[in-house]
């Protein structure tokens, strides 16, 4: 059975639903994987939200494991925040000794991971733009496409390194921004400049809340849709080089097909 290593802050609902939304793909049968441990930088106690997150793990009989970044080593962190980040990590893979993971996600993981994680790890993450596309908070990605006048844009699923956003993308899906959805929105601020459109209604704007909701619609089902690809064995990652199941090299695989016909099925495009 394909493994998957679970890395979340567990930090609000977005964690637990994303959680679920796996898992349900796993217990339905689409995915032929399983979670086989979780880990979260917080412990029991610290919050109400991720005493949720840790309640929800344990209701999946997963292996949950925590230990707590603010409490390990707070002078070293604010001093040195690479050797901090290092020596966390250090502690992190000890504590999870005796799980096996042929694929680990960052689903709501806080914390940039250091070199000894990812030597370690196979660690996926989350970025809202294409490959090549803009960088930063999906926030800063909206405002930059705004700025750009962008006529698509996407998500990704790359190999997470110690720098953060910068690892290869591994899968991703892409959609327009313009026709029938986005037109109408993109003439309301034609001709002006994206400070003065932030300064006036900022992520009130429409053009900014459209480009959001179909962004966001994509988002859980790209993850889902990458662990499936990759338990089915049609993309994998070798000596840091994403291959497909051929074992020849490509750039990234392209899911956007297959979570559009997804989308079409439930009525949400």
């Amino acid at each position: 059975m394909y493994k998957i290593g679970w890395f979340s802050s567990g930090r609000g609902g977005g964690s637990r639903a994303l959680l679920t939304t796996t898992m349900d793909s796993i217990q339905f049968g689409s995915i032929k994987a399983e979670v086989s441990f979780v880990f979260c930088n917080r412990e029991p106690g610290q919050s109400e939200e991720t005493d949720k997150f840790h309640q929800l793990v344990k209701s999946y009989n997963i292996p949950l494991t925590y230990y707590s970044s603010r409490k390990f080593e707070p002078d070293l962190r604010k001093h040195n925040m690479e050797q901090w980040r290092d020596a966390y990590d250090i502690k992190v893979i000890e504590s999870l000794d005796g799980y096996e993971a042929d694929l680990c996600v960052l689903a709501g993981y806080m914390l940039v991971t250091g070199n000894e994680m990812c030597r370690k790890y196979k660690q996926l993450n989350l970025h809202p733009a294409v490959p090549g596309g803009p960088k930063g908070t999906w926030k800063e990605v909206i405002w930059q496409l705004i700025g750009e006048g962008a006529t698509e844009t996407g998500a990704m699923m790359h190999l997470a390194t110690p720098e953060l956003d910068e690892g290869p993308p591994v899968t991703y899906c892409r959609f327009s921004i313009r026709g029938q959805l986005f037109d109408e929105y993109w003439d309301e601020i034609m001709g002006k400049p994206v400070n003065e459109i932030r300064a006036a209604s900022g992520e009130e704007n429409n053009l900014f809340k459209a480009i959001r909701k179909y962004g966001l619609m994509r988002e859980y089902p790209l993850i889902v849709t990458t662990i499936k690809a990759f338990s089915e064995g049609r993309v994998r990652i070798e000596n840091g080089s994403v291959v497909d199941s051929g074992g020849r090299i490509m750039k990234a695989y392209d899911l956007s097909k297959e979570i559009d016909e997804g989308l079409k099925e439930k009525g949400l495009i």
